[in-house]
This record gives C-alpha cells, structure tokens and sequence, in this order.
C-alpha cells in the first residue's frame, strides 16, 4: 500500500459541534498521526471539517491514497460517501473510544452508510490515550496500511439458529397477518442528519410486507394549529397526573417551561391524528434538522407514542423511531406485534449505542437516545408514567425550548434487534441481552459523562464490545423487554429478511 495516507476530519453539519469537539478531534489526529509513522507512513491532512456533502465531493473525490476519516464526535454519513463511493483506494474509520462526544456512533453510521451503497471500508479503534500503547489497535492499523483492510474474528456472528416449533408456530400467524394487511409506516419527512443508511423505501420495503406513505413535516405545524385549547389542557394532565416530572425553569433551562411541553404536546397529537387519518400501524419522524428553528424537540411526543399510556390512548403503543429511521422501526414494529401475540407489553425502545465498558467481568454498553424510548422502560407498569422525567433537550442543538422523555431503565431480560441493507437486499440482527442496574456512582458516573437529560440504558447484548464495533451496522437498536429472540428469528425469515444472529455461542 502506498506510504502517503490522508487523513480527514468528517463532521456534524452544524458549526457549533464541530467548533466544540476540536480539541477531542486534534488531539486524536494526532496520535493517529504518531501511531502512523511508528507504521513508516507519512499522513497527511485533508484541511478543515467536512460539513457538507460537496465538501467530501470536492476535498475527498481527488485523493488516490489511502484515506482516514477521524470519527471523534457526531457526524454525517454524506460528509464521507460523496467522497469516496466508486473509488477503490483503502478507506479506514478510526476513533477514539469514548463517551464524552459521540465518535464510536459516527464511526457506526458512517461505516452503516458506506455499506449500504456498497463501498468497501475498514475500521479500527481504541480506548488508549496513547494510540501506540495499543497493541491491539497498532496491530489492525499495520494490517490496514499493509494491506488495505482489517479482517475481524466472526465468532459471535451466526447465520442459522434452531427455532422451537412454539415460537415458528407465533411467528407464522403474525407473518400471516401482516400479509393480510401490510404494515404501514407513515414517514414524517426523510432521513435526518445524514443516516442515508435508515431509509430504504417502497422498493425494498414491499417485498417483506412493508408500505410507507410520506408526510411532508409541515403539516405539523399546519395541523397543530388547529389542536383546541382543551384537548391540550387534557394531554398536560394527563402526563402530569400519570406521573412526569418536568424539570422547567431549571439552572441552565429557564426558557423550558409548561408552555414548551404544551407545544410539544400539540405537535404530538397533530401527528396522533394524521396515524389515525392514514391508519397508520407506526411512524418514522425526521424532525432534525427540518423543524429545528420552527418546533420544540420531537423527543417527549416520540417517547408518548412509544408508551401504551399516552394522551388519548387506545391501551398500546405505536412504534414512533426517531429520525425517520426504517431500520428501526422495521424491528420495532415487528418485535411489538410478537411481544403483544405472546401477552407481553408491546413497548420497544429506542437507542444510540452510545458508549460501554467493563462492570463486573462483562462488557456493558450504554444505551442512549435523547428521548425515544417508552415510558415502560422506566417502571415496567403499562398503565402509568411514573419514573419518567423531563428535561430541557440541549440549547446548543435545539434553540427552541422543548424536553426529553428520560429516566434509568429497569433490569431484565430483552431482545434486540435491527434492520439494514446489505449487498442490495435488506438484513435482519438479532440478539438477545440483559439490561442490567448499575451502582448508583457508576450510573452517574456514565450518565453524567454523555447526556443527564436522556433515557439510560445499561445493556449487556450478549457478545463482546470488539465484534459489535467490528460488525454492527448502525448507530440504533431496537430493544424490547421479554424474550422473543426465536420468534423474531423465525417471522424476520418468514417475512424474507436474510438474517444474522449477533451473540455468544
């Protein structure tokens, strides 16, 4: 491989992230500068952040030499794939593991993106201050510029697993009644920031009994203005009565206040009455960045709609994934439908995998979305909202005030899973897990460390931290409380999904 290897900076879309991850970004740029020349190689730097698809167009398009995107905080799949899709020079992601800004979660959505429109890519990682102290690290980077890509151990990976004649029996009678009506999706506007890697559409969609209908997100604003006085004052007591706590005019939250969560309330029963115009079974809302100067966060309306008790409920949950995301809402939806055939509560959360660690000899990872997973996470009662709490989402990337739908996410056993296309056809990941209770000072610890004001989830998804990285196609997971790992498999096959089993043998 050639010795020359460029390095480049992808980023949020938005100024302010990037101006605040700089010295994160600089200072692990530069031990990824330092690890390559112990390799005998000459990096070089593609200047500025790559914030806009034409900048990956025109900064990323003219380089031959192997390249490396420095994934150290959020950043959009396009800032990379219009750089680089239909080109063939080694292409590496590499981050810092770590918490404090989301650059594991790029490095996840960006190599889920490059994936999905075919283009070959590496990825290495390390949670090492000193990149070079890394054995591990240095010995998938010297592959890399030795060859062009890292090769990573399988052994928690599966592609067949025996299915008991229960649970093919559950899953062929849910299979049969989406045949009979297929699942609807009503789409709020289109991917979000970037993640080109979770929307599929009707082509891909139809064949595994899927429809969407596209809603642009200015009937949000336009139906909300005609929600009544009333049935806003009905929606507050009814959260307010079922046991939310909203943390308005807070140090640091002035502006977040009852009139915020009203408009978010507005916003959630605009869309609660454009499903029930379109008969919608789920929905996918974009929200960012299209409504972000014009609306409050879509967080508290999609963790409502994501909880059976809700404003105007009828006693279930409609799977709600954030920034549009069909990837999600695919297993949402369908893990819901078994959950509820088995007598379960039909609740399935929504996640970033946004960081892990070691706790107690095996490995758990944090779980975190900034307000998309259900209320049932929080107390497992289906018919309150106790537990959950309410926090001013972030100035810095919401200037209109409005809250998350958060809290600490009860223990028990789950599934997990997640839809992504791959070589043209549209995979299934399923896994089976633990969601586990911290010490209070380790969970504060973590919680305090990323973002207090978002749902937390501490997971153990049943294999090792290296092959989620190594293999995991995606930022999300959707997870839900109760084992239906076998009949996920089983309707997941019968709806014509290939499928891959992530876990220990």
């Amino acid at each position: 491989m050639e010795r020359r290897v460029a390095l480049f900076w992808p980023g949020d879309g938005r100024d302010l992230p990037n101006e605040r991850a700089v010295p994160s970004i600089e200072a692990a740029t530069q031990e990824l500068e330092r690890a390559l020349r112990k390799l005998g190689r000459e990096p070089y730097r593609i200047p500025g952040f790559l914030s806009k698809p034409h900048h990956a167009i025109t900064r990323l398009g003219p380089v031959t030499d192997p390249t490396i995107g420095v994934c150290v905080h959020w950043c959009y799949g396009p800032h990379t794939t219009e750089g680089v899709v239909g080109k063939d020079n080694p292409l590496l992601l590499a981050s810092n593991f770590s918490g404090e800004w989301p650059g594991l979660v790029g490095l996840l959505n960006t190599g889920a993106c490059l994936e999905s429109l075919g283009r070959p890519f590496s990825r290495a990682w390390t949670s090492a201050k000193d990149f070079a102290a890394d054995d591990a690290f240095m010995a998938h980077l010297d592959e890399w510029c030795t060859t062009g890509r890292i090769a990573y151990p399988e052994d928690e990976l599966a592609y067949q697993v025996p299915v008991g004649p229960a649970a093919s029996a559950l899953a062929r009678d849910v299979a049969r009644e989406i045949r009979a009506r297929r699942i609807l999706v009503m789409m709020l506007g289109d991917t979000s920031m970037g993640m080109i890697n979770g929307y599929f559409g009707p082509r891909l969609l139809g064949p595994h009994g899927f429809a969407e209908h596209k809603i642009d997100q200015a009937w949000i604003i336009h139906r909300g203005q005609s929600i009544s006085d009333s049935r806003l004052d009905a929606a507050l007591a009814f959260v307010r009565e079922k046991g939310v706590t909203f943390h308005w005019r807070e140090q640091g939250a002035e502006d977040f206040d009852e009139n915020a969560t009203r408009e978010q309330l507005r916003d959630y029963l605009a869309v609660l009455d454009l499903v029930r115009e379109y008969e919608a079974d789920c929905l996918g809302w974009q929200y960012q960045l299209g409504l972000l100067p014009l609306r409050p966060p879509s967080d508290f309306a999609e963790g409502l709609f994501n909880s059976s008790c809700r404003p105007e409920t009828d006693g279930h949950p409609i799977s709600c994934a954030t920034e549009a995301d069909q990837g999600n809402v695919i297993p949402m939806e369908l893990m819901k439908r078994l959950l509820e055939k088995k007598g379960l509560h039909g609740g399935v959360m929504f996640h970033d995998v946004r960081w892990g660690a070691e706790h107690e000899g095996r490995f758990i990872w944090l779980l975190l979305n900034s307000g998309s997973s259900g209320a049932y996470a929080f107390n497992h009662d289906p018919e309150t909202l106790r537990g959950a709490h309410s926090y001013r989402q972030a100035a810095m990337y919401f200037p209109i005030p409005g809250g998350t739908l958060a809290g600490e996410s009860l223990p028990g056993k789950m599934t997990w899973a997640r839809t992504y296309l791959k070589g043209g056809r549209l995979w299934m990941d399923v896994g089976r897990g633990e969601v586990v209770k911290l010490p209070p000072t380790v969970r504060d610890t973590w919680w305090e460390s990323t973002v207090r004001g978002w749902p937390f989830m501490a997971a153990d998804l049943g294999i090792g931290r290296d092959t989620l990285m190594a293999h995991y196609l995606s930022n999300h997971a959707a997870v839900a409380y109760g084992d239906v790992f076998e009949e996920m498999v089983a309707l997941s096959r019968e709806l014509g999904f290939m499928v891959r089993i992530m876990g220990k043998s």
